[in-house]
């Protein structure tokens, strides 16, 4: 396994790690419901889809390298259409979606973006 992949793996690992902790004890102390909202849910989807994503594009590297930019913003694309397939007719079914569902699917989404950017920089500069 080459260095950026495993790179890759630790970094969002770890961010991911990091953000659920805090985001777990942040609504622990303002005495908020921990795991509503599909907060597991949306961290383990967003984590594996950043591991998929990642994971092709650098599959990919040597034969489209002047494409990964393109292949990047796809994944951002599928990342949402998922949010849009499953989570938000979820969060809807009270007829709106509160800051509360909506830092359940974009905290784990920005912390994957994060790291799958760093990622590909990484690519694209080897």
């Amino acid at each position: 396994m080459n260095s950026v992949f495993k790179r890759f793996i630790i970094e969002l690992m770890l961010g991911v790690f990091i953000a659920f902790a805090i985001h777990i004890a942040l609504l622990h102390f303002a005495s908020l419901s921990l795991f509503e909202n599909k907060i597991i849910a949306s961290y383990i989807i967003n984590t594996l889809l950043a591991i998929v994503i990642f994971s092709t594009l650098y599959l990919l590297r040597n034969k489209f390298k002047n494409q990964l930019g393109f292949l990047f913003m796809g994944g951002s694309f599928l990342k949402f259409f998922v949010f849009f397939l499953f989570f938000l007719p979820i969060y809807k079914e009270d007829g709106s979606t509160n800051r509360l569902e909506f830092a359940a699917f974009f905290v784990p989404y920005i912390v994957c973006l994060i790291a799958e950017t760093l990622g590909v920089k990484r690519i694209l500069n080897d």
